[in-house]
């Protein structure tokens, strides 16, 4: 798989990546994402801002994540195991319906944990929706740890954490 920062020119398709998702997992009786979020100006400021990442196989998208060090006000109810670490955030992690359950998603944490360390972060935070299994599997399998609650318009949302120096 090869990783890039996505481009101006791939929004639509960034975008329907995430729309794919939204209708797979609302399928699942997941109901963490809709049209309200992760929606069109949400993905092209990410992608503006230089922060949307793709990873791509063949000429398709597999994978869209976030990366960056803003965070919603709710963090602050992270009890955070390294409080004054330089820490990167995790944002929107989404595997294209297409092309999940083949490993994408680990191996997409292993390279964000890579990119993590090389730009000088001693630490990941990202939060998981309580009511996806998947990605409560997939951070529990990586090694991220339960350091809190934050509760949004969705529900409630595990505050993660995890030291990669």
């Amino acid at each position: 798989m090869n990783y890039s920062k996505a481009t101006e020119e791939q929004t639509k398709e960034v975008f329907s990546v995430f729309s794919a998702a939204v209708n797979h997992m609302e399928q699942q009786g997941i109901h963490q994402w809709d049209e309200i979020y992760p929606d069109l100006p949400t993905i092209s400021e990410d992608i503006a801002k230089n922060q949307m990442y793709i990873g791509m196989i063949d000429d398709n998208i597999a994978v869209c994540f976030v990366l960056s060090e803003e965070y919603d006000e709710e963090y602050k109810n992270g009890k955070w195991q390294w409080p004054n670490s330089k820490f990167c955030v995790i944002h929107r992690l989404c595997v294209n319906p297409q092309f999940q359950n083949q490993g994408i998603a680990t191996k997409t944490m292993e390279y964000i944990e890579k990119v993590c360390k090389e730009a000088g972060y001693d630490s990941i935070r990202l939060d998981c929706f309580t009511q996806n299994p998947y990605s409560r599997k997939l951070y529990e399998k990586a090694g991220y740890s339960v350091v809190g609650y934050a509760d949004w318009r969705k529900g409630r949302f595990e505050l993660r954490e995890k030291y990669i120096k």
